[in-house]
């Protein structure tokens, strides 16, 4: 089996939650797979990422380059393709990043690239099993791919359940002297922070998220009613801002805010994957749709086929008694 490799996605020190992931995605690979992290960046916060991984990784490789402060695709491939070995499975994270970096990648390495897998069925020789879904989640893709040569894998954020683990304790190798010097025609400019809202749905253990299948403004009021006997705040998935619905800021998603609450209730949502790269911290998801196969089912802890103008309703009733028998 070839050696499996980890990109790790990091921000202010602190590793992405898709590490602990990428562990779990290996481990479907090869049962006994003992992935390597590896991490691009620059200063202490690319120390206190590696040092944070031990725990987890048996092997850190660290690539410390000054051009690799601010994350740009276009270098770090130049940096991975230097340092990987021929043959190598690259796991990446399904982002927005991951996204730009990997196709690429793939072809640098001259290895197979599969997009978006949120299921791996394991090996059949030099054939790697995954799944994957196209036409917005309404088909799930049984994909066989060619690993003779290695690949470039991108993992739905989500799809993975980490699973407990005691400490590692495992070395950090630096890679850095083998990089050399790195030019890009791109470069880093400015990040632009989205304005905070009245509700800061960043600060909430649970949330009520509503998509397309609210249908319509007025019938937010139904998810307001159900979050206030919940103590919740409602937050949403990218249609209801494009419908101005709801404001930006109550927006989850790569292109919203990243959440970290207890429970996630997604109600209405098929559940893209720019949506589920705004959910960290593995919280309790709860999904209701009424289509069975929507994409957010398939990672959800709970799944209710249901009309959510109907089940909604209903839901905070029974919140609504459940507590007042309790007091």
């Amino acid at each position: 089996m070839a050696r499996i490799f980890a990109y790790i996605v990091h921000k202010g020190g602190i590793a992405d939650d898709s590490a602990a992931e990428l562990i779990a995605a290996a481990k479907k690979i090869d049962a006994l797979a003992t992935p390597t992290a590896v991490v691009t960046g620059w200063g202490a916060e690319l120390d206190a990422v590696c040092e944070t991984l031990r725990a987890s990784y048996g092997e850190v490789w660290k690539v410390a380059n000054q051009a690799l402060a601010y994350p740009n695709a276009e270098l770090i491939r130049k940096a991975l393709v230097t340092v990987l070995p021929a043959g190598s499975i690259v796991l990446v994270p399904h982002a927005h990043f991951g996204i730009d970096l990997s196709p690429g990648l793939s072809i640098k390495l001259n290895s197979a690239y599969v997009s978006d897998v949120l299921g791996i069925e394991g090996t059949d020789g030099n054939w790697l099993k995954v799944v994957r879904q196209e036409f917005g989640g309404q088909v799930s893709a049984h994909v066989r791919c060619d690993i003779s040569s290695g690949a470039v894998i991108n993992i739905r954020p989500g799809a993975f359940k980490p699973e407990e683990s005691a400490p590692v304790n495992g070395v950090i190798v630096d890679k850095s002297a083998e990089v050399g010097t790195l030019t890009a025609g791109r470069r880093y400019l400015e990040t632009v922070v989205a304005e905070a809202g009245d509700v800061d749905i960043t600060k909430h253990a649970v949330l009520v998220s509503v998509g397309r299948g609210i249908q319509e403004k007025d019938n937010i009021a139904i998810a307001e009613e159900l979050a206030e006997a919940l103590g919740a705040a409602v937050s949403c998935s990218r249609p209801v801002v494009d419908a101005k619905w709801l404001p930006k800021s109550r927006q989850v998603g790569s292109s919203g805010q990243t959440v970290k609450p207890r429970v996630y209730m997604a109600c209405g949502i098929s559940g893209s994957f720019q949506h589920l790269a705004g959910i960290k911290g593995n919280p309790f998801i709860v999904a209701i749709n009424k289509n069975p196969k929507a994409p957010l089912n398939q990672v959800a802890d709970v799944g209710i086929v249901a009309d959510i103008l109907e089940y909604l309703p209903e839901l905070t009733n029974k919140v609504r008694e459940a507590r007042g028998a309790s007091v």
